[in-house]
């Protein structure tokens, strides 16, 4: 019996979006239909270079891409006729807008973490509740920011119980990419509204997390810095945490001492070892910072804001197309495939 393949289109084809087809074009049991978007410019036109079928997400666009020497097969209608799953990776609220035309065709959609919990009804990050997006015509991926909180609170959770969870956000102000046309300079920029918005996100996959969040904007590219506290159930030793950190997947420990000594040189890191753009799809928690102090477990971590949510949304789609029910055999493959190894 042949080996089930399910057939996949990517709208919108930024940040995110490039990084999804990507990581579909490596799965043995997925197929990268196309990819559509409005733009015209050199990010598009390398989806054509790598072969990607290139469709306009908005119709009226299609004579534009076009006469910029952009092949388009078809508009995001045609493709969505191809495919069996959409993965939405278009800007903050376009997704939600969206949703009515893929309701028209019968497809299941992947949302991102910039559209609002209701849009899907469910709200993703593997490691937690995978097995609440089998079979569903809607999910959420959730934003980098709670991906991050959310594999290594659970991790912890998983372990010793959570009484009450902290964490102060260190945002980055935005991607690399646009740093020419937006992002704070010169200043930093507090949330002041607390919880900032990551920690109700938080609670839309852990459901019953005590959790409160602060967060501000830096202007700086690379990536987010957190700043963890947790009231554990049952207080853990120092080595403890550090052997759950160690067996969880897509976290990896880093020692200042080694000269991992900012977010700098854990990206740079990644740009060593040849990774793909020198993306970080894992959590990266400084080791040094883990401390068991007054009841509570400290640590410091950098989340890669480009890179995290991308093996989300592999297993997304293994789910909700049930390729896969057990979540921790999807985890496993989506890694093997990326290269995430301990």
């Amino acid at each position: 019996m042949p080996k089930r393949v399910v057939k996949v289109g990517v709208n919108g084809y930024g940040v995110i979006g490039k990084r999804v087809a990507d990581a579909v074009k490596l799965q043995d049991d997925m197929e990268l239909i196309g990819v559509a978007d409005i733009a015209y410019d050199y990010r598009i036109k390398v989806a054509s270079l790598k072969g990607y079928d290139v469709y306009a997400s908005i119709p009226e666009k299609k004579k534009e891409m076009e006469a910029a020497g952009i092949n388009v097969k078809g508009t995001l209608e045609d493709l969505l006729k191809e495919v069996d799953i959409i993965v939405d990776c278009t800007p903050k609220g376009v997704g939600a807008k969206n949703k009515a035309l893929y309701e028209k065709y019968g497809k299941k959609a992947i949302f991102q973490g910039g559209e609002k919990h209701e849009v899907a009804g469910v709200s993703f990050v593997a490691q937690c509740n995978y097995e609440q997006a089998i079979g569903k015509n809607f999910v959420r991926v959730v934003s980098c920011n709670t991906t991050g909180l959310c594999r290594t609170l659970n991790a912890i959770k998983r372990e010793f119980g959570i009484k009450r969870a902290r964490a102060v956000l260190v945002r980055r102000g935005c991607d690399p990419w646009e740093s020419s046309r937006q992002g704070p300079l010169n200043t930093v920029v507090p949330e002041v509204k607390i919880p900032s918005h990551q920690g109700p996100d938080a609670k839309t996959v852990m459901p019953d997390l005590n959790i409160i969040t602060l967060a501000c904007s830096v202007p700086v590219t690379l990536s987010h810095l957190h700043f963890v506290m947790v009231e554990p159930q049952k207080l853990p030793s120092r080595d403890e945490v550090i052997e759950v950190f160690n067996k969880a997947p897509r976290m990896r420990l880093f020692k200042a001492s080694d000269g991992f000594d900012g977010l700098q040189a854990i990206i740079e890191y990644h740009r060593d070892i040849m990774r793909p753009r020198a993306d970080m799809w894992e959590v990266a928690i400084w080791e040094e910072s883990i401390t068991i102090d007054n009841g509570e477990i400290y640590w410091i971590m950098q989340v890669h804001n480009e890179a995290i949510v991308i093996p989300e949304n592999i297993d997304a789609i293994r789910a909700m197309t049930e390729l896969e029910l057990d979540g921790w055999k999807s985890i496993e493959k989506t890694d093997k495939s990326l290269g995430i190894a301990k």
